[in-house]
């Protein structure tokens, strides 16, 4: 269970994603609302947190922060165009997260060759535990 403050942290880090490309898609919106809601966040709070960014504060546990680098990586892909800002969001984001350089760059390379470019959780964790320090 994520903290109040935590779970905004990573809702905020989610919005600055959608943000990058300078334009929130429909699809993108509706990503973010399920996600404010799998947080316990109503629309309204979800709003806010646009409105006023959160500073980012990622996840102390390993596997959590694996976990919110998949959902960047889905709502990147989820109008199946990334743009190169989301693209360097998504490593920016991965660093900041204390995930291994190595292992991004390869799942940014290996998502191409998925139809809907989502790399299955347990080929994710697979490559991060390849990766590990």
């Amino acid at each position: 269970m994520h903290s109040n403050q935590e779970a905004k942290s990573m809702l905020s880090e989610m919005i600055s994603l959608a943000k990058a490309d300078n334009q929130i898609t429909e699809a993108e919106f509706q990503f973010l609302m399920s996600m404010a809601a799998q947080f316990g966040f109503s629309v309204d709070d979800l709003h806010d947190i646009m409105e006023q960014p959160v500073d980012f504060d990622p996840p102390s546990n390993e596997f959590d922060r694996i976990v919110q680098f998949q959902r960047l990586i889905l709502l990147m892909n989820i109008d199946l165009n990334n743009s190169q800002e989301e693209r360097q969001f998504i490593v920016n984001s991965a660093i900041r997260l204390g995930l291994p350089p190595n292992a991004t760059n390869l799942i940014i390379e290996k998502m191409s060759q998925y139809p809907d470019k989502v790399i299955p959780p347990d080929e994710l964790i697979s490559i991060y535990k390849t990766h590990h320090n």
